[in-house]
């Protein structure tokens, strides 16, 4: 994507995350291209469960970074995803079936544990397959790397060898971090035993460099020597992060809060190997309804197949791109919200200056060229809609948004199209189970009574704004102790839930004659599910 000369320097003083992160990376790099021809992003990941949304995002906003850093520089750029899937099985995850066949590989490599779904080669295949089939789906432009595969092809083994020849060195930076009892058998390399094939946590009682090996005791208390190259042992965590930041030359990376200390170690490692580390960023971490940290293993949060199910790609990028610092939420109540937030930036966009749409979402979810389409329609209301209508059926909807939008189809409005069936899901999961109509009290029924004459009173193709401002007179002639009580009996009593759309607009869409039609069931005491 090309940008103006304008945008270019505007680019350069932004404030947008990405752009102050892309003018780091060329400070580092001291604005020359690296001796491997081009600057190299990398985002990890732990195959120990299924890939969650932390794991997309920390993609998305890499991409976002990346994305920005071509638009300053013509240096060429590279995103690896790396996964860790010759890292040792610790826990068998709750959302997977066959958990007792994954008891018995408790230890091994992810590598070379059995698949529970049995549809591939391994656990870590399996993990593997799924988060390039995500990341391929948001048209992400990567070179997937395996841990596996790369240990056993000797790309690595220059750098083991420079850990074992600086083992000591090595292993005197993370000691002070560790506990009494783990200092005893702690060593930067962890055998894979050729007898079990597990990765073991031993203590190392010699180490060769002219040899390349390392020599320890095994459970049977025999003395076992292993070379540390070919995918013979792999590296403890924050050495294994500084040995592959070596050997890839990786130049930018980015990581959750939790893993600060390890990000500390793992430089200082890099540094004492006589290398750079990478440029950090630190992002927030997701939390799920209860405030705990989205895990894997526990299968808390939502998928990145949950959240397509209710909104589109895009709103799930703008979620990523916000904020990053700030922890957030992230469960299925967030999805509307988030929506509605991507349609209005999109909505605004072209009608922004350069230096606003640097700064818009939109920019960094398309790289710099939004569609053009205006929804007219928030997703919000949709959801309203569909509840009142209380049916999944698309034609409906559309009944009502091109009555509301006169020549309006769904072909000349894919994105609104798109956000009916979005609606429409999210409709028959979470609201349709728990709607609950209420029975409005002597004050409410008053007030109904009046917004009925009130709107009879009015054209019926009145926009928006003047049926607010109706909603409103109505409101204040009456008991309310204010203008929330108000709309919160209208959410309750016409809706069944206890929150929703700005009324206005929803009557507009809705229609006048139709909502004095449920005015009147309430006051008739008529069900209206």
């Amino acid at each position: 994507m090309q940008i103006s000369d304008t945008q270019k320097q505007l680019a350069f003083a932004s404030k947008s995350w990405p752009f102050q992160e892309a003018r780091a990376i060329l400070k580092r790099i001291r604005n020359k291209c690296p001796d491997k021809g081009y600057v190299l992003f990398e985002t990890g990941y732990g195959p120990s469960g299924l890939p969650h949304i932390g794991t997309f995002g920390e993609v998305a906003r890499t991409t976002m970074v990346r994305n920005a850093f071509k638009l300053l520089s013509d240096i060429p750029t590279k995103l690896i995803a790396f996964s860790d899937d010759m890292d040792g099985f610790r826990k068998v995850p709750d959302n997977v079936p066959q958990k007792e066949l994954l008891n018995n590989y408790i230890g091994a490599p992810l590598s070379k544990v059995p698949d529970p779904f049995g549809e591939h080669n391994s656990f870590g295949e399996h993990n593997n397959i799924k988060l390039q089939e995500f990341l391929d789906e948001f048209g992400f432009e990567y070179e997937f790397k395996s841990a596996t595969e790369t240990y056993q092809s000797g790309e690595f083994d220059d750098t083991l060898l420079l850990i074992l020849r600086n083992y000591d060195r090595v292993k005197n930076i993370i000691l002070p971090t560790l506990g009494e009892e783990r200092r005893l058998t702690y060593s930067p390399f962890l055998p894979i035993c050729p007898r079990t094939g597990k990765v073991l946590q031993v203590a190392i009682v010699s180490h060769n460099v002219e040899m390349r090996t390392i020599t320890y005791i095994d459970d049977k208390n025999d003395e076992i020597t292993i070379p540390v190259t070919g995918g013979a042992c792999k590296m403890q965590w924050k050495v294994d992060w500084a040995m592959r930041w070596i050997s890839l030359d990786v130049d930018y990376e980015m990581s959750g809060k939790d893993l600060i200390d390890s990000v500390k170690l793992s430089s200082a490692i890099t540094k004492a190997l006589g290398f750079s580390p990478p440029q950090n960023f630190t992002y927030e971490l997701f939390l799920d309804e209860e405030g705990r940290k989205i895990s894997k293993s526990i299968g808390n949060g939502i998928s990145m197949e949950e959240w397509l199910r209710y909104g589109p790609p895009s709103s799930l990028s703008q979620f990523m791109y916000q904020k990053p610092n700030q922890a957030k939420r992230l469960f299925f109540d967030v999805i509307p919200k988030n929506v509605d937030e991507y349609l209005q930036n999109l909505s605004n966009y072209y009608s922004q200056d350069e230096k606003a749409q640097l700064v818009n979402p939109c920019f960094h979810i398309y790289n710099g060229t939004p569609p053009k389409e205006n929804s007219l329609i928030s997703y919000s209301i949709l959801l309203n809609l569909v509840s009142v209508i209380n049916s999944g059926d698309k034609a409906a909807l559309w009944y009502f948004i091109s009555r509301y939008v006169p020549g309006l189809t769904p072909e000349k409005a894919p994105i609104l199209d798109q956000l009916t069936d979005y609606a429409i899901n999210y409709f028959e999961d979470f609201v349709r189970p728990n709607k609950e109509y209420r029975q409005p009290n002597a004050v409410e029924r008053l007030a109904l009574d009046d917004l009925l004459q009130s709107l009879n009173k009015i054209p019926k193709n009145s926009d928006s704004a003047h049926i607010q401002k109706q909603l409103y007179e109505v409101g204040k002639s009456h008991n309310f102790e204010d203008m929330k009580s108000w709309f919160k009996c209208l959410y309750e009593v016409l809706l069944g839930q206890s929150s929703g759309p700005r009324m206005g607009s929803f009557i507009a869409l809705y229609g006048i004659e139709e909502t004095c039609e449920l005015i009147r069931k309430v006051l008739s005491n008529k069900s209206l599910i």
